[in-house]
């Protein structure tokens, strides 16, 4: 069968497209950008990619007219007053889009909305369902709450809280009930569902066997992690001052832990359960999915992550359609030294950052990271999804991916930290050297004065970690 899956680049797509193609369907993934969606040489003769913006009708016009199935997984997250418009638009753009096809079935992945609710990101996923219901084709609305997998946003904020907070002061709607549901679990309900007549014109909802409070999966980690945590609810706390908080303490981007905090502030309960008996499916005990996330953290095999999102920053889309570093009006600093073994100087370079370290002056880099942190900034706590790869489009701590070869030796990043102006990092192998180039466009004259302020420490922080980028892994 030929499956069209929209979101393919986010963190439920690219874990459904390989069981896809395991199962034997030829997969079309529309994505916004191809330069940052990469596949993997065994899933390329069953894949075909197309650039699709769904606010963009006339990119819809790539969409292939010989599908039988198409996944829905495309959604918005923002606190902007046009929020359910942009929702709304997608949705309309989508179905107008697929009715010109031979689709006979169309999968919704939404949020739970079990209860009577305002909240802004919630009611939008209703008014989407409404608006994909108006369609010719079959139609199926899968709903779920908290997800718990590797790289989840769930599972990371669990980790933020527990790993970082001795004590941890919460709101008392911490103790409102959930119902997550593991990752892998959300991937075969919708392989599953996915061209099954049994479910055609229907909505269901998805949960584990588990219904928590929020405080108690906390606890539950803190407890799988053999720590000691103290949690403290207080009467009165206002979301906005939750989701700073939040903020402050996590890996999260302000807006984002705002759409949280507002989804915690709700019950998250399925309505009822039918979906398991109807596709035979057992969904796995919370503590169970723990265990799985942490064997994938563990052995690096995290296949996607919510903080390599646009979501997790206020990066904008189109920089990655621009991927050449100015030079007129910029301040430069570049440093360049001979190397060794170019395979082994390319291996530091795909794993600098996150858990691993910038190799020199550390302790410098995470003191920018906190200063970023104070002024509103993404700071370090982001890390990196995987240990040594990384693609366009990646979070790499405060710097987002813009390029990635390593076949011509070359990493592009461009800075995410609060800044008067843009920059970028470059490191560029050019025959037996690496050239670190820092390039920094001021916005004005606080722009000049912050270049001016950092510059002594760039020759401390570049050199020493250009040294060890060229240092043979022997020596």
């Amino acid at each position: 069968m030929r499956i069209l899956l929209t979101g393919a680049s986010g963190y439920i797509g690219k874990r459904l497209l390989p069981v896809l193609v395991k199962n034997g369907h030829e997969v079309i993934c529309c994505v916004r950008n191809i330069k940052r969606f990469t596949v993997p040489e065994s899933l390329k003769s069953s894949t075909n990619i197309i650039q699709v913006d769904f606010l963009e009708k006339a990119s819809l016009e790539s969409i292939p007219r010989d599908i039988d199935g198409a996944f829905y997984l495309v959604g918005y997250m923002s606190e902007s007053s046009d929020f359910r418009y942009l929702e709304l638009e997608c949705a309309h753009n989508f179905r107008t889009a697929i009715i010109k096809t031979n689709v006979k079935h169309v999968v919704c992945l939404g949020d739970l909305l079990n209860t009577e609710s305002s909240l802004i990101n919630l009611s939008s996923k209703r008014i989407v369902e409404m608006e994909l219901g108006r369609g010719t084709y079959n139609l199926t609305i899968l709903r779920c709450g908290f997800i718990i997998g590797s790289g989840s946003y769930t599972f990371e904020l669990l980790r933020d809280l527990v790993e970082n907070l001795p004590v941890l002061i919460a709101p008392k709607w911490i103790k409102n009930r959930c119902q997550p549901i593991g990752v892998a679990d959300v991937i075969n309900f919708l392989l599953a569902t996915i061209l099954n007549s049994r479910t055609y014109n229907k909505d269901f909802d998805m949960g584990g066997p588990n219904i928590l409070t929020f405080k108690e999966m906390l606890e539950e980690f803190a407890n799988k992690k053999s720590l000691k945590r103290l949690i403290i609810t207080l009467p009165f706390m206002f979301p906005r001052q939750s989701s700073y908080w939040l903020y402050l303490v996590s890996s999260t981007s302000y807006k984002f832990a705002y759409n949280i905090v507002h989804r915690i502030q709700m019950e998250d309960l399925c309505r009822n359960n039918n979906i398991n008996e109807i596709l035979d499916i057992k969904p796995v005990s919370y503590l169970e999915s723990l265990d799985n996330a942490f064997y994938k953290v563990k052995r690096n095999e995290v296949v996607s992550s919510w903080k390599d999102a646009f979501i997790s920053s206020d990066f904008d889309f189109n920089t990655l359609n621009n991927i050449k570093v100015p030079t007129s009006g910029c301040f430069i600093y570049s440093s360049e030294k001979s190397f060794e073994s170019r395979e082994d100087c390319i291996n530091k370079i795909w794993s600098i950052g996150g858990e691993n370290g910038w190799y020199y002056g550390n302790w410098l880099w995470r003191l920018r990271g906190i200063l970023d942190r104070l002024v509103g900034g993404v700071g370090l706590r982001r890390g990196r999804t995987s240990w040594n790869e990384l693609n366009i489009g990646d979070v790499l701590d405060f710097w987002r991916v813009l390029y990635a070869n390593k076949r011509e030796g070359r990493l592009l990043l461009y800075a995410e930290m609060k800044l008067p102006g843009e920059a970028w990092l470059e490191f560029s192998i050019v025959e037996n050297k690496l050239i670190l180039t820092a390039t920094f466009t001021p916005l004005g004259l606080m722009g000049k004065v912050y270049w001016y302020s950092v510059f002594p420490f760039h020759g401390f922080i570049f050199k020493g970690m250009i040294q060890k980028l060229t240092q043979n892994i022997n020596t």
